[in-house]
């Protein structure tokens, strides 16, 4: 099993590798106030991602710290009802 995972890996490494090389053309980005930046497509692409993941991250963190707080005072009630 621990054999297949890293073969899965070495796929998806080299699927994504091959998608960068691709898509190496620069795009710009226009901003506000005239401001623009040119840049390789792989890259604009990849920071989209990882802005998607951070936001999904820190919105299930916050549900999970909020879950995790309810259950220590829960079980302190527990405590002092015993």
């Amino acid at each position: 099993m621990r054999t297949l995972m890293w073969i899965f890996r070495l796929v998806l490494f080299f699927l994504l590798f091959g998608f960068a090389l691709k898509n190496d053309q620069l795009v710009e980005l226009n901003f506000f106030f005239g401001r623009q930046w040119q840049m390789p497509l792989v890259f604009v692409i990849l920071a989209a991602f990882v802005a998607g993941a951070a936001i999904g991250v820190s919105s299930t963190l916050a549900s999970l710290l909020r879950k995790r707080r309810e259950i220590s005072r829960l079980r302190r009630e527990a405590a002092k009802a015993s």
